[in-house]
């Protein structure tokens, strides 16, 4: 992994009409001819990506989105693209033109402002005109830092990186740990890494090798090998690891040599805590004991790749929730960044692991799923809930074991 992945940088959005200049910004704050520039409204018909490090804040990701007050069955498409970047946005750049703030602007203030992510208001074309008084006025009552730019000169750019760096949101300077507060430093923690048809050649994939660097962060040690070798492994040991972690494919095998004192869970599970909200996430998972035959699941993957013979999101989950509910599901799949606006008409949404995602996106999506009123899982919950090892997976997290805890005699007792 020689570049940070797009789920672990700042994600800037860069929001406003068509033609106030916000690709000129991005070529500007970039140093690069990122976006194609012109004078004809509508030029950026999609999101336009640039990954980037931006001292002092380190790896970000400027997203440069189609004006969203297009017009037309075309216009209508890119404006659903760039309403798709509100759900991943960690800072929001508001460009509009000097002397011009309307009903528009404040439509996307309120959206980022409902959604509580950081603001930013750059007015451009300051060559031209000027900010109101009472727009400058009303952003400092309020604490919004607002910058003016010529951004074709690159006027007002330097204020607008300092503006960026006071706002950066803490979670982004103090980062959650994948696994570091359960691996105690000096301890080891044994990972159980799968190589079947799915796995990578010649590489690891993303949450292994994240996981491995978070380990190593923390001043412990880890101790990689497949499903196979596991109980020979921890044969060897004089002492017992600290944590055994298993990719969720191998979960039955691994419960089965890993012995009952010895804490264990999946990447994937990790991955719901430092992504998304675990807790929510196992009180989705429990609603599987709600399925029956014939209810819709759709199953959320944030990768495109090419679906293979013993996919885990189109065959091996399908099988093991099927097997579990006693009858046949009626399964929809999405990739990328595409998330269904009818989510009602499911049962279950479970995302996977989430490794491509930045975690305002994960936790937009569990947003979405809580205001449809539908329960929201994912792959390694998934999979532990539908085999019965489920409080086992969730022991190292206690919370989340509470809720699991809380919940389980309501089951019980609705015979649900």
């Amino acid at each position: 992994m020689k570049s940070t992945p797009k789920g672990m940088r700042l994600h800037i959005g860069l929001f406003g009409r068509r033609n106030v200049g916000k690709s000129s910004l991005l070529n500007a704050l970039t140093r690069q001819n990122v976006s194609i520039v012109s004078n004809v409204a509508g030029t950026t018909t999609d999101a336009v990506e640039k990954p980037m490090e931006m001292l002092p804040i380190g790896p970000v990701l400027f997203i440069d989105t189609a004006g969203i007050d297009d017009v037309g069955a075309l216009g209508e498409m890119r404006v659903q693209k760039t309403r798709q970047v509100f759900d991943r946005t960690d800072i929001g750049l508001i460009v509009a033109e000097a002397g011009l703030w309307a009903d528009f602007e404040e439509a996307i203030f309120s959206e980022l402002q409902q959604r509580h992510i950081p603001v930013v208001v750059v007015f451009n074309k300051c060559d031209i005109a000027q900010p109101a008084a009472e727009h400058l006025a009303r952003f400092s009552e309020d604490g919004v830092p607002c910058v003016a730019t010529t951004a074709e000169t690159g006027e007002g750019v330097l204020d607008l990186r300092e503006a960026l760096i006071r706002t950066v949101p803490d979670e982004f300077i103090n980062p959650p740990t994948i696994l570091g507060d359960l691996v105690p430093s000096g301890e080891l923690a044994v990972l159980v890494v799968p190589i079947d048809m799915e796995a990578p050649k010649g590489r690891l994939i993303l949450p292994q090798v994240q996981s491995i660097r978070d380990i190593l962060d923390n001043d412990a040690y880890c101790m990689v090998v497949k499903e196979r070798e596991l109980r020979d492994a921890l044969d060897r040991l004089k002492r017992p690891p600290a944590l055994v972690v298993t990719d969720s494919q191998a979960f039955l095998k691994v419960a089965a040599d890993t012995p009952e004192d010895v804490p264990m869970t999946s990447f994937s599970i990790l991955f719901a805590r430092f992504k998304g909200d675990l807790g929510e996430y196992v009180r989705g998972t429990m609603a599987i004991e709600n399925l029956m035959p014939g209810d819709r699941v759709l199953i959320a993957e944030s990768c495109s790749h090419h679906p293979i013979g013993e996919d885990i999101g189109r065959v091996k989950i399908p099988r093991w929730l099927q097997q579990y509910v006693g009858g046949k599901l009626e399964f929809a799949h999405t990739q990328g960044h595409d998330f269904p606006e009818d989510l009602a008409t499911y049962k279950l949404v479970i995302n996977c692991g989430s490794c491509m995602w930045n975690r305002r996106e994960v936790l937009s999506r569990i947003m979405h799923c809580q205001q449809a009123g539908v329960p929201c899982s994912n792959y390694g919950l998934t999979i532990a809930y539908s085999l019965g090892i489920f409080e086992r997976a969730l022991r190292p997290f206690p919370s989340a074991e509470e809720i699991y805890r809380e919940m389980a005699p309501e089951i019980s007792s609705t015979g649900l």
